[in-house]
């Protein structure tokens, strides 16, 4: 019998690890991926970060650490369980899903600031000004001395519904 293409396209999907319909449709307990042999799962929001794409790669990594330590503030719902290896060591817990990286144009961050914004979802910025400090207290009050039109962003993370995410980084492309 002659392969269709859905048929095709859902073996390659599962192949590569991507969940079909019928996957997407089932409920898994949150990190119970790859432990008990269940179907991925597919959150319902997103965590993303946007860079400018004029950084340098030091300023890439530094951004997204300093963006993401506080989302969980903000959404305690985002950080899993507390890590332990076989013999009992701790670890910190840690997001309970990915969070993707894009870059973009000053213009794009800019607009997708905006965006986020008008959304009033939880975010976090990281402008040009901050690499020029070396603490929390100077960070804020770089921050503070802006208005939030003339902000020279390098950086944003949000944490939102999957489709309002996906619409705010609109025009933005996945870190390489």
């Amino acid at each position: 019998m002659q392969e269709t293409y859905k048929t095709r396209r859902r073996t390659t999907r599962q192949s590569r690890g991507m969940r079909t319909t019928a996957e997407t449709e089932a409920t898994t307990e949150p990190g119970t991926a790859g432990v008990t042999g269940e179907a991925p799962v597919r959150f319902d929001t997103k965590i993303a970060v946007l860079l400018r794409d004029d950084l340098e790669p030091w300023q890439r990594l530094n951004v997204t650490a300093f963006l993401v330590s506080g989302l969980g503030t903000a959404a305690p719902e985002v950080i899993g369980e507390p890590y332990e290896d076989a013999d009992g060591t701790p670890y910190l817990p840690m997001f309970r899903q990915p969070v993707l990286v894009f870059e973009g144009s000053k213009e794009t961050l800019t607009a997708a600031h905006g965006r986020t914004l008008s959304r009033s979802l939880p975010r976090a910025v990281f402008t040009s000004d901050l690499f020029a400090t070396g603490n929390d207290r100077d960070n804020r009050a770089a921050v503070r001395a802006v208005p939030t039109g003339q902000l020279d962003l390098v950086g944003i993370a949000v944490h939102g519904p999957r489709n309002a995410v996906d619409k705010i980084l609109k025009g933005a492309r996945m870190h390489p």
